[in-house]
């Protein structure tokens, strides 16, 4: 029994083509680079986070290794859908966008894995045509770069955030944007992450002591452009 077990999983299913092989993982590579500049385009003068640009590569290879592995086999894909289930994304979305580029790199590492090259490049051009034209009809003001920070904040349930924004947020931001916002603590608080700006006379250790002050903050967690830069 255990020598008919030790066969099987030492038997390839398949002849395995090195040269082919490497060759598709390489192109998912490339591909997945070719992903991860579209994403910067379309951002552009925007927060990034580099471990965010970086999983979009690593996932363009997996999915094609996850590809190769599958081939026609139904067990073995129910058999890795089982595997990765246990996977979870626990770093928060920026928003809606960031989620497409996670599919758009999981959909080129398919095509690559796939044999189907021709698909991913086409993708990957008419993607990268649409986020431009997207930009260019959106007259939405960017903010430089150097200039952003992140702003973390947990408080209760209730209206402490607008309170916040209007009474505090004024007084030592140029501009705030609601980036995301999560419950913690069972429901019982709200995580709220904003891309801010701060006035070019005005401190962050006293926006934070302001912040500090409020009655209802539980904690709050601001990441300099430098700090952003370096994630």
């Amino acid at each position: 029994m255990f020598t008919n077990i030790f066969h099987n999983s030492a038997t390839v299913a398949s002849p395995v083509q090195w040269g082919e092989l490497f060759l598709r993982l390489c192109l998912a590579m490339l591909l997945g680079f070719a992903v991860m500049f579209v994403y910067r385009m379309a951002r552009k003068g925007e927060p990034r986070n580099a471990s965010f640009e970086v999983t979009l590569v690593l996932l363009a290879i997996l999915i094609a290794m996850v590809t190769r592995v599958i081939g026609d086999s139904v067990a073995r894909a129910f058999s890795l859908v089982g595997a990765l289930s246990i996977v979870r994304f626990r770093t928060v979305v920026r928003d809606t966008q960031d989620t497409a580029y996670v599919i758009f790199a999981v959909v080129v590492g398919m095509a690559v894995g796939a044999n189907l090259l021709p698909v991913a490049l086409a993708g990957i051009a008419v993607i990268a045509l649409a986020t431009q034209l997207i930009r260019r009809r959106n007259a939405v003001e960017v903010w430089p770069s150097d200039n952003n920070s992140v702003l973390n904040i947990r408080v209760p349930l209730g209206g402490l955030l607008d309170q916040l924004s209007s009474a505090v947020f004024p007084k030592y931001l140029e501009a705030h944007q609601l980036a995301s916002l999560t419950t913690a603590r069972q429901g019982l608080a709200l995580e709220a992450t904003y891309n801010v700006r701060l006035r070019a006379d005005a401190s962050p250790t006293e926006f934070m002591r302001e912040l500090n002050k409020v009655e209802g903050v539980q904690s709050i967690e601001l990441l300099s452009p430098d700090a952003l830069a370096d994630k």
